[in-house]
């Protein structure tokens, strides 16, 4: 046979004999027979409503997910009165492989923009919705578990670099803080960019009880929920403007000192410098840019102690930041 469909007529008598020969082999269970014989239909262009769905179920009994899937998203873009037959095979696909949000959010959009639909399609779109809502606050809690376990056994370890990474995983799904989580905050051997990202995810879930918190050889007491956020924050945000001359006149430049302070303020996070400080910290900040791009000032004696001291402790939280941190 040519492989040019195009040229080629399908007889009444081959088509029949195909849907047929499809129809027993899905009776069956021969999924990958009737699949080629679909297939076949599909390349004449015989794509009816049976056709369709005896694909999607062949497809799915073969766990060829993502297939079944695209062939879903494509169906429903015709909106035929096959439509919502076409979105429950579809919600059903998305349940069973465990895409519990895009099952959420394509229910939101039926009832959204439905004007007419079936009672009881209501009630199963309704079902699925709350079904995905339990199965994705029990799979995030066993996941929080999983996580907490092993971010227990990274303490344990002095694994920093580790500790971090579980930490940003459970601000990620949305896991509730625990109070054992909270002490990471004041333990000495907690790395202080740990600490800001345990504060972080204070601040995410809104936490409204003070919290101490211990690093670099300060201690402060705080509320999360209203503490400025890094970027928001006057000492950080003045001394972005004192910095951002340099944008005009030495683009790179200006982005390696933009970079510099994001890292050491997020390291200091929230026991931040006052922002009286922030002339010091931009004169340290261009010093320590200007030295990594080879470019002398020759201002080192006009330095002042406080600006010296920022200098040291600059280069010190962004080896901190870097040692955590991969960028």
């Amino acid at each position: 046979m040519r492989n040019n469909h195009d040229n080629v007529i399908l007889f009444p008598k081959w088509q029949s004999t195909l849907e047929e020969e499809s129809l027993n082999a899905l009776k069956q269970k021969r999924y990958e027979d009737a699949l080629a014989k679909l297939d076949e239909l599909l390349k004449f262009q015989v794509n009816n409503h049976e056709i369709m769905i005896g694909k999607l179920i062949c497809l799915m009994e073969l766990d060829r997910h993502d297939e079944a899937q695209q062939l879903c998203e494509d169906l429903l873009q015709y909106k035929d009165e096959h439509y919502y037959h076409y979105v429950h095979i579809y919600l059903t696909l998305l349940f069973q492989t465990g895409q519990y949000d895009q099952l959420m959010e394509q229910v939101d959009y039926e009832f959204s923009c439905a004007n007419s639909m079936p009672q009881f399609v209501q009630e199963q779109f309704r079902q699925l919705y709350d079904l995905s809502m339990t199965m994705k606050t029990k799979l995030k809690s066993e996941q929080s578990v999983q996580i907490l376990n092993r971010l227990k056994k990274a303490v344990c370890e002095q694994n920093h670099q580790k500790q971090w990474q579980l930490i940003e995983r459970l601000r990620k799904i949305k896991s509730m803080p625990t109070a054992p989580l909270m002490d990471l905050l004041t333990n000495e051997q907690i790395h202080p960019v740990t600490k800001t990202a345990v504060f972080h995810w204070l601040q995410d879930k809104q936490i409204h009880q003070p919290v101490s918190i211990h690093k670099l050889g300060s201690t402060l007491t705080v509320v999360p929920a209203e503490i400025t956020a890094l970027e928001s924050h006057a000492t950080f945000k003045q001394t972005l403007l004192l910095i951002n001359e340099i944008e005009q006149i030495n683009p790179t430049l200006f982005l390696l000192l933009k970079k510099l302070l994001y890292r050491y303020a997020y390291v200091r996070y929230p026991i931040m410098p006052a922002s009286s400080e922030s002339v010091h910290i931009a004169r340290a900040l261009k010093e320590i840019g200007s030295d990594y791009l080879n470019m002398p000032t020759n201002e080192q004696k006009s330095l002042t102690v406080r600006t010296k001291d920022y200098i040291e402790d600059i280069k010190m939280c962004e080896a901190l930041y870097l040692s955590i941190i991969e960028e």
